[in-house]
């Protein structure tokens, strides 16, 4: 009957004949970094820009609320500046969401972009991996064969 010992020393030599390269783990942990990080700057970018766009239409609306507030001689004056900032506002709004569609516009291209270029780098990490691999169990194999036959 066999020793624990002795299943120990032959599962350990037979491990050490076929070597695990973790370089590919590390490797495509850091390019899935490196995307989080890249997606990571676009969103932070449309954020910035939605914010800057915001942040114009409030201050435009406001500016434009203060003619409505104005003291006016003739009540018909009220209903001018009234209508008058109906027709910014909806200008404004007009203007505010086509600014908005292209922060999304670009944003979409970029993530893309992105996704695409991470995919074809996976795919080349992949099959750099595969053929390395390849080529290790090959050569551990001839010297396991060679062990096994002396």
């Amino acid at each position: 009957m066999a020793k624990t010992n002795e299943f120990t020393k032959y599962v350990s030599d037979l491990m050490a004949q076929y070597p695990m390269d973790m370089s590919a783990f590390s490797d495509a942990f850091k390019s899935q970094a490196a995307l989080g990080e890249k997606m990571s700057k676009v969103a932070l970018e449309a954020a910035e820009k939605s914010t800057e766009i915001s942040t114009k239409w409030t201050k435009d609306t406001i500016a434009k609320l203060g003619d409505v507030a104005a003291v006016k001689e003739d009540p018909s004056d009220y209903t001018k500046a009234m209508t008058d900032f109906a027709s910014a506002s909806a200008e404004m709004a007009a203007e505010s969401m086509a600014a908005f569609a292209e922060v999304a516009k670009k944003v979409q291209m970029e993530t893309v972009e992105l996704m695409m270029a991470a995919g074809k780098e996976a795919s080349e990490e992949a099959t750099a991996a595969m053929k390395k691999a390849t080529n290790e169990v090959t050569t551990a194999a001839k010297k396991a064969t060679t062990a096994a036959a002396k």
